[in-house]
């Protein structure tokens, strides 16, 4: 399955259009990368443990929209979205929820 931000894919019409879908994710984030992230914000540098947690969510997130692309017959989605959120107490939950266009091509 062909996943894309982009409207169209270069060379390929689009047949048929099938309808959005969506995909959800939300992830807590637990104290020992909570307190570790907390030290690089100090001393600098990237939070390798947080990074890790954001792209098992969009990827989470993005099989999810594909499935559902599927389940409706679809072989691409096109004009995908990702957006991050935080929710809960203190922002200590994360939501990756991604959306596109399920097409046939």
């Amino acid at each position: 399955m062909i996943l894309t931000t982009t409207p169209q894919i270069e060379g390929c019409p689009i047949r048929e259009y099938k309808g959005v879908v969506t995909g959800e994710t939300i992830i807590g984030a637990n104290f020992v990368k909570d307190f570790f992230a907390g030290i690089r914000d100090i001393v600098g540098g990237r939070s390798a443990s947080y990074e890790k947690v954001l792209r098992e969510a969009k990827d989470t997130s993005m099989k999810e929209m594909m499935e559902r692309a599927q389940a409706l017959g679809a072989n691409a989605v096109v004009g995908i979205d990702i957006d991050y959120e935080t929710l809960g107490s203190n922002n200590s939950m994360l939501m990756v929820s991604t959306s596109g266009t399920a097409v046939i091509i």
